[in-house]
């Protein structure tokens, strides 16, 4: 139980790239090469999904550093969603393992990292085979915080919850839209430091052609305040809470992290 302080709570999106989020978190006419420097004075943290598509270097992350912590004079946390070939393909190797973590040398420098992603597809279903494939993957990660997001029901249940407690992981809480075949959206913590990744409630998430499809929902503002109450019935059970959405198309996001801010606030937390 937290005896110390106030549990924190960092907000932010999945990724700054978004053009959508001009005018609203962006002024009129910001350069991308900027968007991370506007984006550090406004939130806490960041999800970095580009990595998931291609590897980036120590050059980037440093300027990303330079961006956030010099220019805009911030402490932004960045979590970074690993390569597709850890968790879709699965070619993942120590040697690539090491190379990923190397390239991070600049957040860590900068007691900048926040919990690694881990976003097991819906076909990564929980065999005998992938349970392995999992297991020597987070044996190469250390003590690196890691968050691991399950898209296959059969992950979800009891029995592995406790298994990431016993192994210090991190479960990552998704809120899906309620449609078969995605797991139910339930917040639990197994670590300090919790992980919520918010994907909206589009019921065309199986018909949408693209991400930016499937993301297209605004969430309510009672639909908030829900999600307000249901972190604030688990208080104990946390220190810090990641919560980053993933809705960006149509600026969604900069809406709900607003509505999301106020109704955490009414509730004592400290929010970046």
């Amino acid at each position: 139980m937290n005896n110390h302080s106030t549990p924190t709570i960092y907000l932010g999106t999945g990724g700054y790239s978004d053009t959508d989020l001009l005018g609203t978190l962006y002024p009129e006419g910001t350069k991308k090469t900027d968007f991370l420097r506007e984006y550090a004075k406004q939130y806490g943290a960041v999800e970095i999904n580009s990595t998931f598509y291609a590897p980036i270097g120590q050059k980037a992350f440093t300027g990303m550093i330079n961006k956030a912590y010099e220019q805009a004079d911030s402490e932004l946390k960045f979590a970074v969603k690993l390569h597709q070939d850890f968790t879709h393909a699965r070619k993942g190797t120590a040697e690539h393992v090491q190379s990923f973590l190397n390239a991070l040398t600049p957040l860590i420098e900068a007691n900048a990292l926040a919990p690694l992603l881990l976003q097991f597809p819906h076909g990564f279903d929980r065999t005998r085979e992938h349970r392995l494939y999992l297991a020597n993957l987070v044996s190469w990660f250390g003590d690196y915080p890691l968050a691991i997001e399950f898209r296959h029901n059969a992950w979800h249940t009891p029995q592995v919850v406790d298994s990431f407690k016993e192994q210090g992981l991190i479960w990552c809480s998704v809120d899906y839209p309620k449609v078969s075949g995605l797991p139910p959206s339930r917040l639990i913590f197994t670590e300090r430091t919790g992980y919520l990744r918010m994907h909206g409630n589009n019921l065309n998430w199986w018909d949408a052609m693209s991400a930016a499809d499937r993301h297209d929902y605004r969430y309510s503002e009672l639909e908030m305040q829900n999600w307000a109450q249901a972190i604030a019935n688990q208080r104990q059970h946390f220190d810090v809470l990641y919560i980053f959405f993933q809705n960006t198309v149509n600026a969604h996001a900069y809406y709900n992290i607003a509505m999301l801010r106020d109704a955490l606030g009414r509730f004592g937390f400290e929010v970046l």
